[in-house]
């Protein structure tokens, strides 16, 4: 970040910084607005929360003009190896297999469309008044509980929603074989409790409706896993 800092105000060029919610304080996911506290207790989101405000810094002493546009758990085409989702959801149900889910199934959790963020980032970058703040993307309400998004995606497959629920021990096990589910044995507080992310700021200053689960879920099969 020090050094995207100064690049960016070598050459006159604004920050839109991609962000997650790792620096949100871990209670009371439901609902998760910009003015969330920021009180992490995770490795990731204490680095999270220290390159954030050595940004907010930087443009407070005016040396750059920045936004960031902050993201909830992603799902989207074409992005394999990189989503939760993808990985222990789509993938294995894809090839008849079980798939997992992490914590307890009962719970809500949302999920940012990949192709909604890519419009948003690109919004954010052209709009002059929405420098100096916080964003979240552009995020379908009332998401799916764990095994509402198992069945929807196995529906959308056509296939049976076969699942395993992770607990730490599991997701440690698996993480010596799967690299992305090794970072997420200190991400479990997000799937114990509601995970509802809430994108209404951007919603209505830019006029812009997500992609639904349904259609997004549609929009994935269609592209990855039908020949």
């Amino acid at each position: 970040m020090k050094n995207v800092i100064e690049a960016c105000s070598v050459n006159n060029a604004k920050l839109v910084f991609f962000d997650n919610i790792y620096l949100y304080a871990p209670e009371k996911l439901n609902p998760i607005t910009e003015e969330h506290p920021i009180n992490p207790k995770s490795k990731k989101g204490k680095v999270r929360a220290a390159i954030v405000q050595m940004l907010w810094d930087a443009v407070k002493k005016e040396k750059i003009k920045a936004v960031i546009a902050r993201s909830a758990d992603f799902y989207g085409p074409s992005i394999k190896g990189t989503s939760m989702l993808t990985e222990i959801v789509f993938k294995p149900l894809s090839e008849g297999k079980r798939s997992s889910w992490l914590g307890g199934t009962k719970y809500k959790h949302s999920y940012t469309y990949t192709v909604d963020a890519g419009r948003a980032v690109a919004l954010l970058g052209n709009t002059s008044d929405a420098f100096g703040q916080t964003w979240h993307l552009p995020t379908a309400p009332d998401p799916f509980a764990g095994k509402e998004w198992i069945e929807a995606i196995a529906k959308m497959l056509g296939t049976t929603p076969k699942y395993l629920v992770l607990n730490k021990f599991f997701v440690r096990v698996i993480g010596l074989f799967v690299p992305i589910m090794k970072e997420m044995v200190e991400m479990m507080y997000q799937y114990d409790q509601d995970y509802v992310f809430n994108s209404d700021k951007f919603e209505k200053r830019f006029d812009f409706k997500p992609t639904s689960y349904n259609d997004g879920i549609k929009e994935i099969v269609k592209t990855d896993y039908q020949k």
